[in-house]
């Protein structure tokens, strides 16, 4: 049988020349390395010969007799991961993980081992893409009936493709998991020159699956003189200098909320920034509030009425922060005209109350709700919302937080972003709040 090959160049760091190593599939799962040359160590390392490294299919995970004391009725109507009772095996954090299930293998029972199997579409139904079961009015299995579930799901993993002091090529593999596997660590003396994302149900690697890794980190941009801050947030700038108290209001949704995130205390993106810039500014007396509301956007906080823990006026403005640091993916259904719209007469109300304002723009979430058709060459965030947030900030002196760039740069360094989603669709992990920390930071000198 033919092998099909295909390419993809690892483009090295500046500090290693032109060098390039290819790296290509061989075979459903054969990845071939090399020749070329590679930096290790701060050393010119060459890779004399193709070398084949062998990637381990998906695992497949087996689940006999997983037990549910009820079973909801079947919502076809409702959010996929919301339709039924989640298999324990598909869930993610908060929901399921899509194409993680294999479609064929649910077998619904009232009693254990081999009992009966129960049949879909008239005693329950399924959503086999998300992984969710209920049972259906005038099926066998009532309100308080017990069932028995057997099935198989499929779970994700980044390998890592290595090369060490001596030219040796290596695939480390990593851990895997049903939606956020992480890389391997690499030991001392080995260079990461790419990750193979293998998701739960893949039937051969093809070039989506390569991620070479094309730089360590985000390709910070010269400072700019003046900064972002001295520019568009010189009160805020000039108490974190004085240390006079600095009052900052992160406004948002879910992401906001952000106690999804372990340790979220920490690690939510507001908590991270301001840490931050606290050991920049070493005097400064920062006061932070947060003020969010899980899956809602801005007009919603409009929408609330007086008296309401999310009304705009009373929660947002009446605070009187001096900063007010705002995160709305959820107005990602805006274009540019409404971003204009609905974002200048925020700015009118912030001005009003001597509020400066840093707005960041928001992270990426399922490829298939941003039409992106791969998690590779995905630089340039699609969604019209973007540009208008870009064009708004640039056009009436906003600072803006340009987080979606960052995100969109995670494939040069190896990583698919979905890897970084806790609930497989739109829920940062601490390495993506942290995306939203760097960008504003990135503001002040």
């Amino acid at each position: 049988m033919p092998l099909l090959f295909m390419s993809s160049l690892l483009s090295l760091s500046p500090m290693a020349g032109a060098a390039e190593l290819p790296l290509t599939i061989a075979g459903d799962f054969v990845v071939r390395v090399g020749p070329g040359e590679v930096e290790v160590n701060g050393k010119r390392v060459g890779v004399l010969a193709a070398v084949d490294l062998q990637v381990a299919p998906p695992e497949v995970v087996t689940v006999t007799d997983e037990a549910h004391g009820r079973l909801p009725v079947f919502n076809d109507k409702a959010a996929p991961w919301t339709k039924g009772t989640k298999l324990r095996g598909a869930t993610t954090l908060e929901t399921t993980a899509a194409d993680m299930l294999v479609p064929d293998s649910v077998r619904v029972k009232l009693a254990k081992d081999d009992g009966e199997a129960l049949e879909p579409d008239k005693d329950y139904g399924i959503d086999r893409r998300w992984g969710t079961v209920g049972r259906l009015e005038g099926g066998r299995i009532g309100d308080a009936t017990p069932v028995y579930v057997d099935y198989q799901y499929g779970v994700c993993r980044l390998d890592s493709v290595v090369v060490d002091a001596a030219g040796k090529v290596s695939l480390l593999a990593g851990k895997s998991h049903v939606n956020v596997p992480w890389p391997p660590e690499v030991p001392a003396g080995q260079k990461r020159v790419a990750n193979v994302w293998i998701p739960g149900r893949l039937s051969k690697l093809a070039e989506a699956n390569l991620f070479p890794v094309q730089a360590e980190a985000y390709p910070e941009p010269p400072q700019q003189h003046p900064t972002p801050a001295e520019r568009l947030l010189p009160k805020s700038l000039a108490k974190l200098r004085s240390g006079e108290k600095l009052t900052i209001l992160a406004w948002g949704d879910s992401v906001t909320v952000g106690t999804f995130v372990p340790d979220w205390e920490h690690n939510r993106w507001q908590e991270q920034f301001v840490a931050r810039l606290q050991e920049r500014f070493p005097k400064a007396d920062i006061e932070l509030t947060t003020v969010a509301w899980g899956g809602r956007n801005t007009q919603s906080f409009l929408d609330e009425p007086p008296g309401s823990q999310y009304n705009y006026k009373e929660q947002v403005l009446a605070r009187k922060p001096d900063l007010i640091v705002s995160e709305f993916v959820n107005d990602a259904s805006l274009n540019p005209a409404g971003v204009e719209q609905m974002y200048s007469q925020r700015l009118a109300d912030f001005n009003q109350r001597g509020a400066e304002w840093a707005i960041l723009t928001p992270h990426y979430v399922r490829p298939d709700w941003m039409g992106l058709p791969s998690e590779r060459d995905c630089d340039n965030d699609p969604r019209p919302y973007v540009k208008g947030l870009r064009e708004f900030a640039a056009t009436h002196n906003v600072a803006l937080a340009d987080a979606s760039l960052r995100w969109g740069h995670l494939w040069r360094q190896g990583l698919p972003y979905t890897t970084l989603l806790l609930n497989a669709i739109n829920h940062p992990d601490q390495r993506g709040m942290k995306l939203f920390a760097d960008a504003l930071l990135a503001l002040f000198p």
